[in-house]
């Protein structure tokens, strides 16, 4: 799911133009995430695996089983430290507590973060399958510091050191599930050349569920027949930090805006012993038409790895504050040795930044041998924000080593969504429409059948 956010440029500079008032800044937010769908997932899957041999076709929409939901309350703090003429000196904080509030003992079955614990044999109803087969859980609220940051800025040059977010093409902080992973890191950022920003970064930790290097730090709410809880999981249980792959990363970026109406951006990146990757990127914005070109590559530190490349293009018109419409395309090469490019080395949701990226269901479009078209309309009408969003990812077909035929994944999603400002309280309903081959697949089935969700968010700013 895509919300805006702000770029870790932008968040810098802003910090950077803010120091000369001194002052402390209070903000955060609280929300309060619903899901259901009629999919057979989740805990309705684990209990119709104890009880009905898989045989209940179904999951039921609003039903317990088939929901989940989640609360959420983040707070941050920043303050100037000092400042004179050559230095200034910020620092910031931030923490993050995820609660279901009990629901999952009585609206809901699953929840939607994966730093969620759980405690069993408590004989709680949450995890009471098959008449006892867990003899109850109670599902623990999780809770840990986000942000712990200071930054120093001399002239044009800000230094950031500390527990953070980051929004890099390949290495970046997700914020569309209730909880957010972040980064402990240092990054520089020179705006001495005109019109030209430079970043360097070296990230050391991060507890987004990343799938490379570390050892598996998930939530331990998945234990029922195997199936996960956890609706949306993002970071790691407990919200715990681990090395950023295996040894930390690496990561340098050049952005540049010479030409006003076009914006270029180049990164290179070294997950030092793991794989180094490359994004280059170009956005035109003139008299409302937008266009952009995409093309990252990834390739595996070991001996003979073949390159994961791909490469996106967007053309669309914007009429200011009424309405956006885009096309896009992406193709992913079918050789490459780890079977994806352009995906987020921070987690392990498959979230991208590709101009083709699905609204909902990510680690599609970034399958090797995957060509995909998204389309996208966006508009207010009477102060309601309304979206419509298609996504088509196909694969080829794929040979294991011995030339035996092996399934691909298609990927077909239509989303609405409807959402409105009542001051501070965002309040937000989405409806989506899913067919994917490796989705709520049916007893005796080779492909997934198609499936509603409905979401519901709110969201209160402060």
């Amino acid at each position: 799911m895509k919300f805006t956010k702000m770029s870790l440029v932008a968040a810098l500079l802003m910090g950077s133009s803010a120091f000369a008032i001194d002052n402390i800044k209070m903000s955060g937010d609280a929300k309060l995430f619903y899901a259901t769908s009629d999919a057979k997932s989740g805990y309705d899957q684990a209990y119709n695996a104890f009880t009905n041999g898989y045989t209940k076709k179904d999951g039921d929409l609003f039903s317990k089983d088939s929901s989940a939901a989640d609360a959420a309350l983040s707070l941050n703090i920043t303050a100037d430290l000092y400042k004179n003429d050559m230095v200034s000196i910020s620092a910031g904080a931030g923490y993050t507590v995820l609660s279901t509030l009990g629901l999952e003992n009585n609206l809901v079955s699953n929840v939607w973060g994966g730093s969620h614990q759980a405690t069993f044999g408590t004989g709680a109803s949450y995890g009471t399958v098959n008449g006892g087969a867990l003899n109850g859980a109670k599902v623990e609220n999780a809770n840990w510091m986000t942000e712990a940051w200071l930054a120093v800025t001399a002239g044009k040059t800000t230094v950031k050191l500390g527990r953070m977010e980051l929004d890099t093409p390949l290495a970046f902080t997700e914020t569309w599930s209730a909880e957010k992973n972040t980064f402990e890191a240092i990054v520089a950022v020179n705006q001495d050349i005109p019109d030209t920003t430079l970043v360097g970064a070296y990230v050391g930790n991060g507890n987004g569920s990343e799938t490379f290097g570390q050892a598996n730090m998930a939530s331990n709410i998945n234990p029922i027949a195997g199936v996960s809880l956890a609706y949306a999981p993002v970071v790691n249980g407990g919200g715990k930090f681990a090395t950023y792959g295996r040894d930390g990363a690496y990561a340098i970026g050049a952005i540049n805006n010479s030409f006003k109406p076009l914006t270029a951006q180049a990164w290179y990146y070294n997950v030092m012993d793991v794989a180094t990757a490359y994004w280059l990127q170009a956005d035109l914005n003139m008299e409302g038409i937008v266009a952009g070109a995409q093309y990252t590559g990834l390739k595996a530190d070991a001996v003979g790895a073949k390159e994961d490349n791909v490469y996106a293009l967007m053309l669309g018109y914007e009429m200011k504050d009424v309405a956006t419409f885009k096309i896009a395309y992406s193709d992913v090469n079918k050789n490459g040795s780890v079977g994806a490019a352009g995906f987020n080395t921070a987690t392990s949701t498959g979230a991208s930044k590709l101009y083709t990226e699905a609204w909902w269901n990510y680690g599609y479009v970034t399958r090797s041998d995957t060509q995909t078209i998204s389309v996208s309309a966006e508009a207010n009408v009477a102060t309601i924000d309304l979206g419509a969003y298609y996504t088509d990812a196909n694969q080829g077909s794929k040979k294991d080593i011995a030339g035996n035929e092996l399934r691909n994944v298609d990927m077909k999603e239509f989303t609405l969504t409807a959402g409105k400002d009542f001051g501070p309280l965002n309040a937000t309903l989405a409806y989506i429409y899913t067919k994917a081959d490796d989705q709520n697949i049916k007893p005796y089935a080779t492909k997934g059948s198609s499936y509603n969700s409905v979401q519901a968010y709110l969201t209160l700013n402060f």
